[in-house]
């Protein structure tokens, strides 16, 4: 049979169906219009209200406090996934004493409050200053900087911990016993093969880990540290001016939003030999 024969017996592709619109995609396309109008009111009304004079005098407040969120969050994201490495291994690890040790601290950092856990290192820290003191812990926790970076590094290393493991869960086995029959070491086999792999699988839960954490780092505006939220507060605190709130909630979506570019556009670049 010719090839011309063949393709002329065979059946013709069939045309791709509209999606149907249900009431999930109706509902989606209702709760993204109202966002965008709530945005843009929120855009029109800091235009129409806006004071030279307050942004004159305060406008710095909110870049300083904006700084700060964003090394809290930088730091404590970077670090913490430096953490995630072996508290992921320990979740993967065949030795139960370890399996369970790792499960304990993942389930504490996310079975609580962050705020929670802000408060017990903030407050719980002074009452064992000659402990931490003799083991030279006590420079980090002497102050409310320290405290919430500690207490944040510790909270997203557990989250990160369990999409890395998953991540890793998600690796074909074919992959390492490809490398195993190529007589590659198990570290090498790691770090060359499944990391890499497990990386790429964890890019968009690590995106939204990070969206959280800088929404979330508001909180540390109430122990004293002076983040955009805690600017905020203090600012209002001196004209009762509700702008400042206004101000600090566009501060944090262009923050966001530009997070999420930025993550899609690295996620893409990333994952580019997929789609080839």
């Amino acid at each position: 049979m010719s090839l011309g024969s063949a393709a002329a017996e065979a059946p013709p592709v069939p045309a791709k169906s509209a999606r149907p619109w249900t009431f999930t995609r109706i509902a989606g396309y209702a709760f993204m219009a109202f966002w965008i109008l709530a945005g843009l009111g929120l855009a029109a009304y800091l235009a129409t209200s806006f004071d030279a004079e307050f942004m004159a005098k305060y406008g710095y407040k909110f870049i300083d406090g904006l700084i700060v969120t964003i090394e809290l969050v930088a730091l404590s994201v970077a670090l913490g996934a430096l953490v995630s490495l072996p508290v992921a291994l320990g979740r993967l690890s065949g030795n139960r004493i370890i399996g369970r040790i790792a499960y304990a601290y993942v389930y504490f950092f996310r079975g609580t409050p962050l705020l929670a856990q802000v408060f017990l290192f903030y407050y719980g820290a002074g009452s064992f200053r000659p402990f931490l003191q003799d083991i030279g812990a006590w420079w980090l926790l002497r102050d409310a900087w320290g405290c919430a970076l500690l207490t944040f590094t510790l909270n997203t290393s557990a989250y990160q911990a369990e999409i890395l493991a998953g991540a890793i869960r998600n690796v074909p086995k074919g992959q390492i016993e490809a490398g195993e029959t190529l007589g590659l070491k198990r570290w090498v086999i790691f770090f060359r093969i499944v990391l890499p792999q497990a990386l790429i699988t964890a890019l968009r839960p690590y995106g939204n880990e990070v969206v959280l954490m800088l929404k979330g780092s508001a909180i540390v505006s109430i122990v004293t540290v002076f983040d955009l939220m805690g600017e905020t507060r203090r600012i209002y605190s001196r004209t009762y001016d509700f702008q400042a709130y206004l101000w600090a909630a566009m501060l944090y979506i262009i923050v966001v939003e530009g997070l999420r570019r930025l993550w899609d556009r690295m996620e893409a670049r990333l994952t580019r030999h997929l789609r080839r």
